[in-house]
């Protein structure tokens, strides 16, 4: 796009007068609605230069609307969206409403590369030539990488280092194609000295198809998706205060199976699911197999009791598994518990907390157990609930097996499940599951050959984000620094406690046993040996 000077026509000048009509007066109004003024200016005001079509008046596609309001409606917003889906275009509207109509903005774009903020900006330039005289604000400056208005808020885009934003007071912020700022340490080090911009009350706004599921976008990102407090119950904006937006391919009015078959055979399945299907690549080695961990997807409790989630509701004629994951509940390790029906192997409870003491966890476990009692005795009353709980005796085990003592056994509804005494083994018979490295293998195996082949139905969200954070570490596996794997322990402990039952009825040992499908290879054996 060739430069236009301040004498051009398309551009106006400081501080020049206007008789606006009543109709003018109106619309403007209606554009400084600081709630419905960005969609409303940018339907009714804005051109885009089409690449087949030409210049025609932005029409934003249902998807487009919600980033636009995502970025209006948050103070942090971060947006993963395919390729060629318009998100450039929505960001150049949206800056251009934030410069006219919140003076004194101070609004810098930072792109990867400078061809991409050179971009950026020109969409930014072609906006507003394209607006009517009479709705644009004055210019005092008009250059290839910033725009001053009379107002005086001013646009300036550039290139994402170390440096960009430092010492700047930046009202707004927009970062463009995030993930793919190079080498990585780049955007870290950008991203700390942005920091005390943010924390003074600047805006961000990041955009970016996804890479690496380790650079500052993915971090950036999967806590912004960590939307849950302290109990796991779920909530608008992430732990990080970014509020997370992402839109699909087939949302794309003009695309459908046959363009996303097309698009698979011109560019590869790989690079297909990272640029249209919006998955990172995964370079850890996840216990569940990274292309299955992307297909999975967490649904919204169906209803809670206290801070227990429910995923589905007890019926007769099913038999319940209640596993504890105990922690000293000081503030650091979670614990966590795990509900399960069988034999269908699905998941239909869940509760965590790192602050709730020992004696308390126990409570919630007996409670749970009433719950599901309850629950199906409502629905039939003659029928016999089948309900069986476990814990680790392991260390905090062994001070949660002596608050089952304390309780009574015979006051929590169910069976209490041990592990099997092994033929031959003098030890004293020890209440629980004991976890040894060959324990925790054995039951990773098993886990993973459930959910792999679909026997085992997770619901949820906070544990498959825990599941793409639990890699192989040395001969096991782990949660990343800084990640949890509290209720991936609690699910470990009841595939074991499924592996006792599955000796004793026919129905959930059929499912226990039946392998229909090859799973991925053990990352830290190389071959899966069941």
């Amino acid at each position: 796009m060739a430069y236009v000077s301040l004498d051009s026509d398309q551009i106006k000048k400081a501080h020049k007068k206007h008789k606006y009509t009543k109709d003018q007066v109106e619309q403007l109004e209606k554009c400084m609605d600081q709630k419905t003024g960005p969609l409303y200016f940018m339907k009714q005001f804005m051109k885009i230069q089409h690449p087949t079509k030409g210049e025609m008046k932005f029409n934003p596609f249902p998807y487009q609307e919600r980033l636009v309001e995502a970025y209006n409606d948050h103070r942090f917003s971060i947006s993963m969206l395919p390729r060629q889906t318009g998100k450039t275009t929505c960001a150049s509207g949206y800056l251009i409403w934030y410069a006219m109509f919140k003076p004194d903005s101070q609004i810098l774009i930072a792109a990867h590369k400078y061809a991409g903020a050179s971009d950026i900006m020109s969409r930014v330039r072609y906006a507003y030539e394209m607006l009517p005289s009479w709705i644009k604000a004055g210019v005092t400056q008009y250059n290839r990488n910033s725009i001053e208005f009379d107002n005086g808020s001013k646009i300036m885009a550039t290139t994402t280092t170390e440096n960009t934003g430092r010492g700047m007071s930046l009202t707004l912020i927009y970062c463009d194609e995030f993930a793919f700022v190079q080498p990585p340490e780049k955007a870290k080090e950008f991203w700390t000295s942005l920091s005390p911009t943010l924390s003074t009350g600047g805006k961000c706004l990041i955009t970016s198809t996804p890479n690496s599921d380790e650079d500052q976008f993915a971090m950036i990102w999967k806590e912004a998706n960590k939307r849950f407090d302290e109990y796991g119950n779920d909530k608008i904006i992430g732990t990080n205060g970014f509020y997370a937006m992402k839109a699909h391919w087939n949302e794309h009015p003009d695309r459908d199976e046959a363009w996303a078959e097309a698009e698979r055979a011109r560019i590869g399945e790989e690079r297909f699911r990272r640029e249209h299907e919006c998955e990172f690549l995964i370079f850890d080695e996840t216990l569940i197999d990274s292309i299955h961990l992307a297909d999975m997807e967490g649904v919204a409790p169906v209803e809670t009791t206290g801070q227990v989630r429910w995923f589905k509701r007890p019926t007769p004629g099913h038999t319940y598994m209640v596993s504890l994951d105990p922690s000293m509940g000081t503030g650091g390790d979670y614990a966590a518990i795990q509900v399960f029906e069988l034999p269908t192997f699905e998941q239909i409870g869940e509760w965590h907390h790192n602050q709730t003491p020992m004696n308390q966890q126990v409570r919630i476990l007996q409670g749970i157990n009433k719950h599901i009692h309850d629950t199906i005795m409502e629905k039939d009353t003659t029928a016999t609930p089948q309900i069986f709980y476990s814990m680790e005796n392991n260390t905090i085990g062994e001070a949660a097996l002596m608050r089952v003592m304390d309780i009574g056994e015979e006051n929590i509804m169910g069976m209490f499940l041990s592990e099997p005494i092994r033929k031959g083994h003098r030890r004293k018979f020890r209440r629980g599951f004991n976890t040894t490295a060959k324990h925790k293998i054995d039951a990773c195996t098993k886990f993973k050959e459930l959910v792999e082949n679909d026997k085992m139905k997770i619901h949820s969200q906070l544990l498959i984000s825990e599941l793409k954070d639990f890699v192989a570490s040395g001969m096991s596996f782990k949660a990343k620094p800084g990640q949890h794997d509290d209720l991936v322990s609690a699910c470990l402990l009841m595939t074991r406690m499924m592996k006792v039952l599955a000796d004793f009825d026919p129905k959930i040992f059929e499912k226990w046993t039946d392998r229909t499908s090859e799973i991925t290879p053990m990352p830290i054996f190389g071959s899966f040996t069941g």
